[in-house]
């Protein structure tokens, strides 16, 4: 199994919380005065080309032609590109690559980028799955936090979404905003459920420093939430959606059942995928290959064909280890005990072993079978649901120690 990453990296404006690699592009086109997108970006599509590029000059990791199981584009906001070129990119990975026929094929997309014909061209392209940016549904909350839609765009989007045909569907939601309440944060709970999504995603805000809100707050201090408020936040959306039908499978992913994210698994799981496009990573081989953060660069860096020689992360059998904990503890069920001996030896696993006994008992991590005392009769490990995925920052900074005394 395989699975592919796209980067799109053009945003109309650029969201006061986000630090991804982005390139601004403004919200109409000077000449036309039409709203910014692939269609009339001379900027994006010469990105489009230097992606498909890159697609094609990948070498491929396995012997014999594997297809793609999973696509994801993300960004950035890929509901910019045209349709036509989404089919572009998603044709050159078939050519490339080969796409399996019943492969997840998910696009990020924001409210007010796309109309009618737009998103009906990307599910003609082959995109099955969408995640909409939705964040808050208060339009003060969208202003504070620097988003470009407004309310009625998300209904709006939502009405397309559901007349194109699209049955897996992804909302993305954000808690702790600055001036963001509880009731807020149930209310958007409540107007997302309302709108039957397959999937919801709801994220905690990070302060990050370079970003328009980390020059602005300081974490924990008015007017953003306490932290007191945001675990309640954390602690009410586990109440609310496991009530509403959703599976809580991950530290911040809901699922209907059936509709878990494919891709995002792949993370979590640990497993080989490819990353194409300005500041994406791919991980190939027990590599993980970062691509350049700026456009000139990554351009001059398709032009070299130098696709292995981006920053490459030293991936010894340690860091393996703690990247597999803390990616397979971020999933409902955990990680099983014996792939772990196999893999990283009886000793290492131990000791993690005797580091979590301390949030056994505090209630933040659990056994399988519940009984079980000695390391040899467990056969799973997790955290739990909800207190163990709150607290899980705790745990992992701990294990990480460990493994650094």
């Amino acid at each position: 199994m395989l699975s592919a990453y796209i980067h799109i990296p053009f945003c109309r404006r650029r969201c006061y919380y986000c630090d991804f690699p982005v390139s601004v592009v403004g919200d109409k086109n000077p000449t036309t005065g039409d709203r910014m997108n692939g269609s009339n970006s001379g900027t994006i599509a010469r990105y489009v080309e230097f992606l498909c590029q890159e697609i094609r000059q990948q070498v491929s990791v396995c012997a014999h032609r594997e297809a793609l199981t999973t696509v994801f584009f993300g960004g950035g906001t890929p509901s910019l590109l045209a349709s036509d070129q989404v089919h572009s990119i998603l044709q050159t990975l078939d050519q490339r690559f080969g796409i399996a026929v019943d492969a997840e094929i998910s696009m990020e997309i924001d409210p007010g980028t796309f109309d009618q014909a737009q998103i009906l061209g990307y599910r003609t392209a082959g995109v099955n799955r969408v995640s909409v940016g939705v964040q808050a549904f208060q339009e003060k909350l969208l202003e504070t936090a620097g988003r470009s839609h407004t309310v009625e765009e998300i209904y709006r989007a939502l009405d397309c979404i559901h007349a194109a045909g699209f049955t897996n569907i992804s909302l993305d939601l954000i808690s702790g905003l600055p001036h963001q309440t509880l009731a807020d944060w149930e209310t958007s709970l409540d107007k997302a459920i309302a709108l039957a999504p397959t999937h919801l995603s709801c994220y905690d805000l990070t302060i990050e420093p370079v970003t328009a809100f980390g020059r602005q707050y300081k974490p924990g201090i008015k007017p953003l939430p306490s932290d007191e408020t945001t675990a309640e936040m954390y602690r009410t959306a586990h109440r609310v959606l496991t009530a509403a039908g959703y599976d809580h499978y991950e530290i911040s992913n809901y699922a209907k059942p059936g509709y878990q994210c494919r891709h995002n698994r792949v993370y979590w799981e640990n497993r080989p995928f490819y990353g194409f496009g300005m500041g994406a990573t791919s991980y190939i081989a027990g590599d993980r290959v970062a691509r350049p953060r700026k456009t000139g660069e990554y351009y001059e860096w398709v032009e070299k064909g130098e696709r292995g020689k981006g920053e490459r992360e030293e991936n010894g059998n340690l860091d393996l280890l703690l990247d597999t904990l803390m990616l397979g503890l971020r999933l409902q069920e955990g990680l099983a005990i014996a792939p772990l001996v196999e893999q990283f030896g009886e000793a290492a696993i131990a000791r993690v072993w005797q580091r979590l006994q301390p949030y056994r008992k505090t209630g933040w991590v659990a056994v399988e079978p519940e009984s079980a005392i000695e390391m040899a009769a467990i056969k799973r490990i997790r955290l739990t649901n909800p207190e163990g995925f709150l607290f899980s920052n705790v745990v992992l900074t701990d294990l990480f120690e460990e493994f650094e005394e």
